[in-house]
């Protein structure tokens, strides 16, 4: 069978199991490796070659630097900040939030700050005196927008960096993104701040992430505390615990004071099963609460068994604590690899793979959370749609739809081949991965390139541009997912909301992008 075909087959197969989702997109993407393989179209050593690509080794540090900055309080201390100053306007608050986004994603990643954002968000809104409906998906809109500030902002923007280096144009440095992302984000705050009230939904959420001082503060008339002491600080905090049937608890003997068997936990208060007030001491029996205080990571070390049911995760309320722990140390260290890849001292990867190892030296987090900070699903999509991009140049794949390509639009300027590149584009990331969708494009827009005798930059970065506009639809990128429960969305709140911004980003894409990097 013709190798053409094969790939197409393959990548329609690909898009098809990504669309219906009845296979997790890691697998889907493992699976197309596999097959480029299993049919001849490469050899084994280029079908795994994405595992060990420089640009899958990026990512995946910058998700260790990331989960260092959102675990030792470092988002939440930014977040703070805005809660605190912006007052109640809704303009004030939306430009506050969508600038505070903004800023957080161009060094973490989209998905690591709206993560981190969505509890500061939600708290803001309704003191705010907003739904979260009103704020949520503005948050991940403007997340988008500012990952086109600098390189680090997301996979995307590595992806067409080193698609441009292949093609026998330059690298983009690592601010140069932002030539397109200040008016990204000027823009995206205009509609959010003129047409959000009008788009969104005015809609109450099923849940809402916990705020950490009214929980406090509910915590200390619960158990009848006094204000004096601190509950919750950068070292140490405390966990509510029920006590469920079966555990070995039930008989023992507690009072407030008393420390835990293991000697690093402090009982605080105790409350009986049924019983509106709290007691100095008790006999435990089912259904009984207690409330400890000690380290963080003893308390996370000693609620994460059998013995007890957490009422509210400690790993949870210790992210909210402005500057915890390794708060100094992680900022120095996202420094240091920010430095590093502006100056293009190192290559992305080195000033990555440094920045990730400095955070395990310094003990900033332990090894364990390290590699739970690794989106593994993405960097699988990453690894395995690589070698379909290198497939479609090495069959000839790329270059038959290139020439379709310019087939269809003739003779006509390279602006129009851009935007008919850039079409194709949105309609796929609003189907599948933005990451797999500009792996796919990548060689494409390097062929059309190459065919119209003119530089591969605009095309590349108009590439990436069009990969962030993913807004159409709630699976479009995991930031829309995300928002989707705690702002009370539904399908079409994507479609009405998203286009504007969908029509911004093409704009941008297509007439803004030649006048910086021209053809």
């Amino acid at each position: 069978m013709d190798p053409i075909l094969i790939t197409a087959l393959i990548l329609a197969a690909a898009v098809v199991a990504f669309v219906t989702n009845r296979v997790p997109a890691g697998v889907v993407a493992v699976g197309v490796s596999v097959a480029l393989w299993a049919t001849g179209i490469l050899t084994l050593g280029e079908a795994m070659a994405g595992f060990g690509d420089p640009t899958v080794v990026f990512i995946a540090s910058l998700f260790i630097v990331s989960e260092a900055l959102d675990a030792t309080g470092v988002t939440a201390w930014v977040g703070q900040l805005v809660a605190t100053r912006v007052g109640t306007s809704r303009t004030r608050v939306v430009v506050a939030v969508a600038g505070l986004v903004a800023l957080v994603t161009a060094l973490i990643s989209v998905n690591g700050a709206v993560a981190a954002l969505i509890p500061v968000v939600a708290v803001v809104a309704v003191r705010a005196a907003l739904p979260p409906s009103q704020m949520m998906m503005p948050l991940a809109f403007a997340a988008h927008a500012g990952s086109m500030l600098a390189l680090t902002g997301t996979p995307v923007n590595i992806i067409v960096s080193e698609g441009a280096v292949d093609a026998g144009g330059r690298a983009f440095g690592f601010f140069e993104f932002a030539g397109v992302g200040i008016p990204l984000l000027v823009g995206s705050v205009a509609i959010i701040v003129l047409l959000g009230r009008r788009l969104l939904p005015h809609r109450a959420p099923a849940t809402l992430p916990p705020d950490v001082t009214a929980y406090v503060r509910s915590l200390r008339a619960e158990y009848a505390l006094g204000t004096g002491a601190e509950l919750v600080d950068s070292r140490s905090g405390v966990t509510e615990v029920v006590v469920p049937p079966r555990s070995p608890l039930i008989g023992t003997h507690l009072f407030v004071g008393q420390s835990t068997p293991s000697g690093d936990l402090v009982v605080l208060g105790l409350r009986r099963a049924g019983d509106d007030a709290s007691g100095p001491d008790a006999v435990l029996a089912a259904g009984d609460s207690v409330l400890v205080q000690g380290p963080w990571d003893s308390l996370e070390r000693h609620t994460s068994g059998d013995e007890v049911l957490v009422v509210a995760s400690p790993e949870v309320l210790r992210r909210a604590v402005p500057l915890g722990a390794g708060a100094k140390r992680a900022l120095i260290i996202l420094g240091a690899m920010v430095l590093l890849l502006a100056t293009g001292a190192v290559p992305p990867a080195i000033a990555g793979l440094l920045a990730a190892g400095a955070v395990i030296v310094a003990r900033v987090m332990p090894v364990a959370t390290a590699y739970r900070a690794i989106s593994w699903p993405t960097l699988l999509i990453v690894a395995g749609m690589i070698p379909l991009s290198a497939a479609f140049t090495s069959t000839g794949t790329a270059d038959l739809v290139a020439e379709t390509l310019l087939d269809v639009v003739g003779d006509a300027s390279p602006t129009i081949a851009l935007l008919a590149m850039c079409l194709i584009t949105m309609v796929l990331g609003q189907l599948i991965s933005n990451t797999a969708t500009v792996l796919i494009m990548v060689p494409i827009a390097s062929v059309v390139a190459a065919d119209l005798g003119v530089s591969v930059q605009p095309f590349m970065m108009a590439l990436a541009v069009t990969g962030a506009a993913a807004f159409l639809t709630p699976v479009a990128t995991a930031a829309n997912t995300m928002v989707m429960e705690t702002g009370g969305y539904k399908f079409g709140d994507y479609v009405r909301f998203g286009a504007p911004f969908a029509t911004l980003f093409l704009a941008v894409a297509v007439w803004w992008v030649p006048l910086i990097w021209q053809f």
